[in-house]
């Protein structure tokens, strides 16, 4: 991991998303200029309601790359978010593993690209994609060839397409809510709750039986796993990761 002092790694400005209190209980989204203040009192909001950091701007260590090395060099530090500036850095995994949890972050994509943020993860030994469930993070309107709604952006990957849209354009900050409460799930996207679904049920059998996973034994089986960010090959940024277990 390089640490990077300066230079912007979009040409779009940082857009300021608000979520609805009433709606998520989460925090307002943070511009550019408020990262720096939010990393600072860090320590006072996780000590109050529960909220531990994955990346608060400073530093990876809650992170390993595959088979527990490093994170490739390609995953930099830029103006307080954490960035894959090119393929090659590998998908990184947290250290810890979750059971029921409530995940926040910002993402932002590079024009045509795609990535995405897995949840239940067996661990950084194998593919990450091979047991962990998919929220999919997508250039919706330029990406070539995904023209299928269980690929755009919120959808659990080739399983769940989203009922709503509400994706902002490529260089953009987009706000994610990923909460669990087995066997219930929830993806959120800007402050809107775009998919549900029940794991195990007849519904997500079906599916299931349908999708790419169909014959992947160790896919959506463990109950307690890790958070991993994907290395697509593609430029993505991410900044604010916190995690509580519920």
């Amino acid at each position: 991991m390089i640490r990077v002092n300066s230079g912007a790694f979009f040409r779009t400005a940082a857009l300021s998303l608000l979520l609805s209190a009433a709606i998520t209980g989460c925090k307002p989204a943070a511009t550019n200029s408020e990262a720096a203040a939010n990393v600072a009192t860090s320590a006072e909001s996780t000590a109050t309601d529960g909220w531990q950091w994955l990346f608060n701007g400073d530093s990876m260590a809650a992170w390993t790359g595959s088979g527990g090395k490093a994170p490739g060099e390609q995953w930099q530090i830029i103006d307080n978010a954490l960035v894959l500036t090119a393929g090659g850095g590998g998908d990184i995994v947290s250290k810890q593993s979750f059971s029921d949890f409530e995940l926040e972050l910002e993402w932002q994509i590079a024009a045509s690209g795609n990535s995405g943020i897995f949840y239940k993860v067996a661990g950084a030994d194998g593919a990450v994609w091979s047991s962990g469930l998919e929220y999919q993070l997508l250039d919706d309107d330029n990406y070539p060839g995904h023209d299928n709604p269980i690929h755009f952006s919120a959808s659990l990957f080739d399983i769940y397409a989203p009922q709503v849209d509400v994706h902002l354009p490529a260089g953009s900050w987009n706000t994610t809510r990923i909460v669990v409460r087995h066997p219930q799930v929830e993806h959120w996207l800007n402050g809107k709750l775009v998919l549900q679904f029940e794991l195990g049920s007849a519904d997500w059998q079906q599916r299931t039986a349908n999708s790419k996973f169909a014959k992947m034994d160790a896919f959506a089986k463990i109950e307690r796993g890790h958070i991993a960010l994907q290395d697509h090959g593609d430029k993505v940024a991410f900044r604010q990761i916190r995690i509580r277990a519920l």
